[in-house]
């Protein structure tokens, strides 16, 4: 069982997962907290992209010596194969931390699993560490994973493309140009811009966007021919609609309407507008 303290651990390491989102790709934006022996954090570190030490590396490069005998909470299961960085799971074994808790169990373990690698080294380990709120930030790349395609965005309005390109792999604009959402911050050699989309196509196309590393793809603006030609692989629909003054009654414009198979999920007033998020139902 998690303490209070662990708790508040891992919030805050979902937390700063969250700033390698449209960086880390294809690998996941991951984040971790370590406490020393009384709960106390001593160190914090995510992964901001394919190439460079992990969020735990870089939490117990920070940590330091305070780190033994204490704990590891991480977002996601330490990895357990080599690639072009060590196994994650080395780190709190050489750290001599005596217990890790994670969020959610990594898909892509190889062999035992780096969580079953810990308790063979004598780690404590916990699972399943408040699983559905880390999935806010790593939902997108499971689900790629899963389906073997991006999780894909589609925005009406201009400005919401603005606020949230940062957050996503590519964008696709409304004149069909695709760009890196976060221009240049990918690994080297590990992501590359599409030119284009086969127009008539949508397998073809979710194929190129997949094999250019992008785990999420945001489309601009209700009139995009991306959008018609990815209609039945939109995850998700955002509209910011103007706010009706209190006089206006019930029959004011609300701004577009939702497309056919989604249900609304979140309802924010954002100044002059209401943002209306919105998933496909499943």
């Amino acid at each position: 069982m998690a303490t209070a303290d662990e708790l508040t651990a891992t919030r805050r390491a979902i937390a700063i997962s969250a700033q390698g989102l449209g960086t880390t790709s294809p690998k996941p934006p991951v984040g971790c907290v370590i406490l020393d022996r009384d709960g106390v954090p001593v160190g914090e570190g995510y992964h901001l992209r394919k190439g460079q030490p992990h969020a735990e590396a870089n939490a117990l490069a920070a940590a330091g010596e305070r780190a033994e005998g204490g704990t590891a909470v991480v977002t996601l299961e330490p990895c357990n194969h080599h690639g072009r960085t060590p196994p994650c799971r080395q780190a709190p074994i050489d750290a001599k931390v005596s217990r890790v808790l994670m969020a959610v169990m990594d898909p892509t373990s190889r062999g035992d699993g780096g969580a079953a690698v810990l308790e063979q080294a004598g780690i404590e380990v916990e699972r399943g560490v408040l699983e559905q709120e880390a999935l806010l930030v790593l939902g997108p790349w499971l689900h790629s994973l899963r389906t073997g395609r991006p999780y894909i965005t589609w925005v009406y309005d201009d400005r919401t493309v603005n606020e949230l390109r940062r957050t996503h792999d590519l964008v696709i604009r409304r004149n069909g140009a695709i760009e890196e959402g976060a221009p240049g911050e990918h690994g080297e050699g590990t992501f590359h811009v599409p030119h284009h989309l086969i127009d008539d196509d949508p397998e073809s196309a979710l194929r190129a966007l997949a094999e250019a590393g992008a785990r999420t793809v945001l489309i601009e603006g209700a009139s995009n021919d991306a959008a018609r030609l990815l209609a039945d692989a939109v995850d998700r629909v955002i509209i910011d609609a103007p706010q009706t003054p209190p006089s206006s009654g019930p029959a004011a414009a609300t701004g577009e309407s939702l497309p056919q198979g989604f249900r609304l999920v979140s309802v924010q007033p954002m100044g002059r507008y209401v943002r209306l998020t919105a998933e496909r139902a499943t």
